[in-house]
């Protein structure tokens, strides 16, 4: 069939008009490919070439009270490998072997892996600097050096568990990994331009991204207490060669924790190395055990607070045992104390006499004393494994059950829970929540981010209970069980504490639990010091093994917080053997027959020099030594005098 021109010459026009509305709508589309969305596909297309090498970010470091360094990153780098890059991996093998110290066959295998980018491991990861330098001065295609860190804790053991340690994720226990998500910075890295072969693009540059770093965290801990304590715990568990020990101390009026320890311990950086058992449990808020007469403080309180006592004017007659709903409760000292004031009951730990205190407050007040005073519960103290302690439920409270809880048996507590109660028996009656953070510091600018204020968790006695119970305490150690804890020229409280173990269910008669905890000044205390010895050889008594721990530790403590020597302190009650402790008179001016007799009786006199008068003395006068310790004087005429300093 025959085309007309005319329809010929019609669809050559419309194919016309197609093509004319084809080319037209390819100019709009590259036009607005070009300009409109130009920018957004070239961005696409160069992060579809980028290729990242990671630079990690280093760890918040983490610091004392003091701004002493406990934990840090150093840096590590690690060497790389993109083996697209490298044109001769043998060769390329051969050169790195040395530096890495592995064999150019296990090179070649890394080396020839179908991967963009590989670890040159394990020789050529956490490298040192010198060593990174080395392999960098090789000038090797394909091969980069990353920069890296690991955690370096640079007094070794100290507050291990306290402080925890870190694996490939991050923090894995303690504070460590509490606090990951702050301590954990952002990397950073170094990207370049890569073809579909891995291949650097010509002409493109490195874009450097710098890695950012955690942020710093201070803690409630003193570096010197913590220091001191745990040279107490070595030397201790070296001595009594006990199962473990405990020792905790806090400021008991805001809950800050100054140093937290125990034994065994481990080695953060080389926790590999230590059994399972040393490294994942923080004893100090982990352990639960029987506290013993520690635990008396909370009935003194209670009782005091209810007015079901009164400490100085009440008599109490101790036997030697009493018997309570078909048991016999005995007290600690065969015989018993007699007839005492309830001030003295507590001085002498005597059981009965705080069987009596028990059963005068009853069942519902006491349980209630001890859940406000925060047994029972979880303290809330921000490092992870704290447990709960076990109480008694109220129904299942006997006359039997009573009367062992009022002096600390049959109970099950943590020694955080302990010394955060004790604490609030003796700061003025408000209960604190225990804390080790106290700030959060930006690295870069040096500002403090976030500071952890002090939580108060309620009011559980009052202010002249609570000085009621410092004046018991401080009697205690000054005339009590805790002679031991005594510190002349400070007012030191405490209270002792024995208690037996719970082996398979029962008592045993050779394992105790034995404990000291302590607070000074007693007027207005700055710090009480919790110890905990478990299963000590040899005599197992609180006053006995734990007392003179407190007592070095707080000794060195008092010292480092800078805390001043207070007056009208309570005088020690000696035991015949013991020296006692005396102040040395003023001397100067007096004539050696005014004095001689006189400083015999408590010194011996050594002199120097010509004349009959004392010009100058040593030690000088108010100094607080031994009895029978020699004095020194120098001799003169009474006009030297004003010449002598």
């Amino acid at each position: 069939m025959k085309v007309s021109n005319v329809t010929l010459r019609r669809r050559l026009f419309i194919v016309l008009m197609i093509c004319v509305i084809a080319f037209a709508g390819l100019i709009f589309r590259l036009a607005y490919v070009q300009l409109w969305q130009g920018e957004k596909l070239s961005a696409k297309a160069e992060d579809s070439w980028r290729r990242e090498i990671t630079y990690k970010a280093k760890r918040g470091e983490i610091w004392d009270r003091n701004g002493v360094k406990l934990a840090f990153d150093v840096s590590t780098p690690s060497v790389l490998a993109i083996p697209v890059q490298i044109p001769d991996k043998a060769a390329t093998a051969a050169k790195l072997a040395p530096y890495l110290d592995m064999t150019e066959e296990s090179l070649i295998k890394l080396l020839s892996k179908k991967e963009r980018i590989v670890e040159l491991k394990p020789g050529g990861r956490k490298m040192s600097l010198n060593e990174a330098q080395e392999v960098r001065d090789l000038h090797l295609s394909g091969i980069v050096i990353a920069e890296d860190n690991s955690r370096y804790y640079p007094y070794g053991s100290l507050a291990a568990h306290l402080l925890g340690f870190t694996g490939i994720d991050g923090g894995l226990t303690g504070v460590e990994s509490k606090y990951n998500d702050k301590l954990t910075g952002i990397n950073g890295n170094v990207s370049y331009l890569s073809d579909a072969a891995g291949k650097t693009m010509p002409n493109s540059s490195d874009t450097y991204k710098a890695p950012q770093q955690g942020l710093t965290m201070e803690l409630t801990i003193d570096k010197q207490i913590q220091a001191v304590m745990e040279r107490e715990l070595d030397q201790a568990m070296t001595a009594l060669q006990a199962d473990n020990i405990i020792a905790i101390a806090m400021n008991p009026n805001n809950g800050e924790i100054l140093g937290m320890a125990s034994r065994p311990t481990y080695e953060p950086a080389n926790y590999r190395e230590f059994p399972t058992e040393v490294y994942n449990r923080n004893l100090p808020i982990w352990m639960t055990y029987e506290p013993g007469s520690t635990f008396k403080i909370i009935t003194l309180a209670a009782a005091i607070e209810e007015k079901k006592v009164d400490l100085k004017n009440e008599y109490f007659f101790d036997p030697g045992a009493v018997e309570i709903g078909g048991a016999r409760l005995r007290c600690w000292k065969k015989g018993g104390h007699g007839s005492q004031t309830f001030l003295e009951v507590v001085q002498n730990s005597c059981n009965p006499g705080f069987v009596n205190l028990g059963n005068r407050l009853g069942k519902e007040k006491l349980f209630d004393y001890i859940k406000n005073f925060g047994f029972g519960s979880k303290t809330g103290i921000d490092i992870p494994g704290e447990a709960n302690g076990i109480l008694f439920k109220l129904d299942k409270v006997g006359p039997v059950e009573l009367a062992t809880t009022a002096f600390g048996q049959g109970v099950s507590v943590t020694p955080i829970q302990q010394i955060a109660a004790v604490s609030a028996a003796v700061n003025g009656g408000t209960l604190y929540k225990p804390h080790v953070t106290k700030a959060w510091i930006n690295p870069l600018t040096g500002e403090t981010v976030q500071q952890v204020e002090p939580e108060e968790v309620r009011k559980v006695i009052s202010e002249d209970t609570s000085r009621q119970v410092r004046e018991a305490l401080e009697s205690v150690v000054a005339q009590g069980t805790g002679k031991n804890a005594f510190i002349d020229g400070y007012r030191v409280g405490g209270k002792t504490g024995t208690a037996q173990k719970v082996i398979n269910g029962r008592y045993s008669p050779n394992e105790h639990i034995v404990s000291f905890i302590g607070f000074a000044p007693a007027d207005k205390p700055e710090i009480v010091i919790y110890v905990a010895v478990d299963n000590p050889q040899g005599i197992q008594f609180g006053g006995v093994v734990a007392a003179p721990i407190v007592h070095n530790i707080m000794e060195d403590a008092l010292t480092i917080l800078q805390v001043p020597p207070r007056e009208k302190q309570i005088d020690r009650t000696y035991k015949y053997g013991e020296t006692p402790i005396v102040t040395v008179p003023n001397m100067i001016g007096q004539s050696v027959s005014d004095i001689y007799e006189d400083m015999n009786m408590n010194f011996n006199l050594s002199s120097a020099g010509s004349g009959n008068t004392v010009i100058r003395q040593a030690p000088a006068a108010g100094t607080r030594v031994d009895k029978g310790s020699t004095i020194r004087i120098y001799l003169g005429d009474e006009n030297d005098i004003s010449d002598t300093h």
